[in-house]
């Protein structure tokens, strides 16, 4: 009897290990069991996201799955849209176990409904208890509700979460709504730039890919059939750790500088698409791309010697053109002549150092023409001008640095010297002109240095300079001049001799220490003196010639072409260039240099004398007259003129001209005015 006991028991064990299942061996895998296994670390939250048809409804639904679906109470958050809740309905009766409420029901007077509507999430106690409510907008078109929390457990790279639940109402105007919205995402997002921004909800016929093209959809159909979609779009902006950089440390300012601009043109060609496109320099701003094309479809059809379709593309040309006259923001103000008066000239300012605002350095920026070339530093204008507010102040603090130091950094001095031919026809190196292409940068803080160096020395400049004066322009030259002719003309015997000078490379012939004597005879301060001549000394420039750069170069002397400062600079050097006798006038703008006699009684020993001190003053301040290019022309009404002498310039005689082109006015030796018609 114990023998058959002991069979049936072997037997019995025997039957039970067989049907014990063995175990399989290692560790189950797979991206879904391993986020079940970080539970609620993980780097995103989970996200349950329903339309719920009235929350109430669906208490004992929710309950069931936080009890049976493993994956429901784990979740970091719950978001319910349409949950048809009011103000009747407590939080108590909505409660759910290890869940915070937080709820936004639909307003009736703002939305104009009484029913239907509402926002809430649910957050996991386990997963964060820092939640703040940052907005809640209704409307008839749009319903969001957004909320910033700080879980336990997020990525260094994300300083908090931001949720926007959205309900987009079947019937709302889905344009107005997505607007609305991104209206309110773009909130958010500078006042939170450091956080990751999760959109969710019921978006029906909306879509954001427009609005917020940054955000990337996640759940691309809804659960249910029909229209209304629910999506999930998450901010696709790189966040990184943040790292500043402590400039207190830096000592050197070309340093400072230099890594302000390399690391601007490192962002600007790391994350901002390029485009290539065409423009000339004779485009109008109005003539666009789409008129450029529609005059070419016009010379087509004229080709083509179609009429009909001639007439059409002549058509579509003139209404387009009539659409951006009308746009234009160019406005013409008809100004009565009682309304102008002379100006006294007014009082030297007090010599106060130039301090520059952060205001104006972000008007400058804003002001940029975005089709300027880019300069050696590679910092375009057009991200000047659309990152002003953000680059402003960085580059005020570099301004004033510099200007207390009396330093230009080095990367703000460098050019790109680019030969531009000066006619079509090229013969030789002198017929291109060496512009110099400088940063952008330096061009908007010369600017800031113009407007100062301007209010100081115009109150003691000489009378007939005309370049850079306030209430004077080419008209104001040309007309004096003339004036001055005519004047003269009226008295019998009486004839005038114009001398057309010509320099050789003006502005490169200037000398940094005579124009620091001639800038501080101006009462211009000495420390705007010192800082004018750190920028003309130790310049490095190169020469390129399409794809050709040469090596670089120092340069001490003379100031670059294409500089703002580089026109005032020759004005004030040239400043003491005056005449001494009252019947010859020395004309000046800029490097334009026009020396009239007035000749009565055939005595032209004052106007001789005058031409001999102007080569004795440029030989003692190392400008170079070019005798070729410096052309004389006679004004004489007199019957039956004797044959004047021709002038000596340098010991070679002076050309004599039938008429010259005077700042873009030709004059004529009769004084007509044919050739500007």
């Amino acid at each position: 009897c114990l023998a058959s006991t002991v069979d049936l028991l072997a037997i019995l064990i025997k039957e039970a290990r067989n049907k014990v299942k063995s175990r399989r061996r290692g560790k189950r895998s797979g991206l879904l069991v391993r986020l079940r296994r970080r539970e609620l670390r993980t780097a995103l939250p989970g996200i349950f996201l329903s339309n719920v048809r009235s929350l109430c409804n669906k208490m004992d639904e929710l309950t069931l799955q936080m009890n049976k679906n493993r994956d429901f109470p784990t979740s970091c958050v719950l978001c319910f849209t349409e949950t048809w809740l009011c103000d009747a309905i407590p939080d108590s009766a909505l409660q759910l176990g290890g869940f915070n409420l937080y709820r936004a029901d639909r307003h009736t007077e703002l939305s104009g409904k009484t029913k239907d509507g509402g926002i809430c999430f649910y957050i996991n106690n386990s997963w964060c208890n820092d939640v703040k409510v940052l907005s809640q907008l209704c409307c008839p078109d749009l319903e969001a509700f957004t909320i910033n929390f700080k879980p336990f457990y997020s990525p260094r790279e994300f300083s908090s979460f931001i949720l926007v639940g959205v309900y987009i109402p079947p019937q709302g105007n889905v344009r107005k709504a997505q607007r609305a919205l991104a209206d309110e995402i773009q909130s958010v997002e500078r006042t939170n730039p450091d956080a990751l921004v999760i959109v969710l909800g019921d978006f029906n016929k909306g879509n954001l890919s427009h609005e917020l093209p940054k955000y990337k959809q996640f759940i691309k159909r809804g659960e249910r059939t029909g229209p209304s979609v629910v999506l999930i779009v998450l901010s696709l902006t790189p966040h990184w750790a943040s790292l500043t950089t402590s400039w207190s440390t830096t000592n050197s300012l070309d340093e400072y500088a230099d890594t302000v601009s390399s690391y601007i043109y490192f962002c600007e060609d790391s994350i901002i698409p390029t485009c290539t496109r065409m423009s000339y320099n004779n485009d109008k701003p109005l003539f666009t791309a789409k008129l450029r094309r529609l005059r070419s479809e016009k010379e087509a059809a004229f080709r083509s010697g179609d009429r009909e379709k001639y007439k059409e593309a002549k058509y579509r040309f003139s209404e387009e053109l009539l659409i951006i006259s009308s746009s234009s923001s160019y406005t013409f103000i008809s100004v009565s002549p009682t309304q102008l008066h002379t100006l006294a000239t007014p009082h030297p300012p007090p010599l106060t150092p130039l301090t520059i605002k952060e205001e104006e350095v972000n008007r400058l920026f804003k002001r940029l023409n975005t089709r300027k070339a880019t300069g050696p530093d590679s910092v375009s204008p057009s991200l000047l001008k659309h990152c002003a507010n953000q680059l402003s102040p960085v580059f005020t603090d570099i301004f004033n640095t510099s200007l207390e130091t009396c330093h230009v950094p080095a990367c703000f001095k460098t050019s790109a010297i680019v030969p531009v031919p000066k006619k079509t026809k090229i013969t030789g190196l002198n017929d291109y002109r060496p512009v110099a292409l400088t940063s952008v940068v330096m061009k908007s803080f010369e600017r800031l240095v113009l407007s100062y160096l301007k209010d100081i020395t115009d109150p003691l400049l000489d009378p007939l300079q005309f370049a850079y004066r306030a209430n004077r322009s080419v008209d104001d030259a040309v007309n004096m001049a003339l004036h001055f002719i005519l004047q003269h003309l009226d008295f019998p015997g009486s004839y005038a001799r114009i001398l057309f000078v010509d320099f050789s490379s003006a502005f490169n012939t200037i000398i940094p220490a005579l124009l620091r004597d001639k800038l501080f005879q101006l009462n211009v301060p000495d420390s705007m003196c010192s800082w004018i001549t750190d920028f003309l000394t130790d310049r490095r420039q190169f020469v390129r010639l399409g794809t050709h750069v040469s090596d670089l170069q120092l340069i001490s002397t003379g100031s670059p072409q294409g500089c703002v400062l580089s026109p005032l600079l020759f004005s004030l050097y040239t400043n003491g260039c005056t005449s001494g006798h009252q019947s010859v006038k020395l004309l000046k703008f800029s490097d334009d240099t026009t020396l009239i006699g007035l000749i009565s009684d055939g005595d032209e020993s004052a106007y001789r004398g005058e031409i001999d001190h102007l080569v004795s003053w440029c030989s003692m301040n190392n400008l170079e007259l070019n005798s070729l290019k410096t052309v004389e022309m006679i004004v004489d009404f007199r019957k039956n003129p004797a044959p004047l002498p021709p002038v000596i310039l340098c010991d070679s005689p002076v050309s004599s001209a039938q008429s010259f082109c005077f700042l873009d006015t030709t004059i004529t030796k009769e004084l007509k005015w044919e050739q500007n018609i």
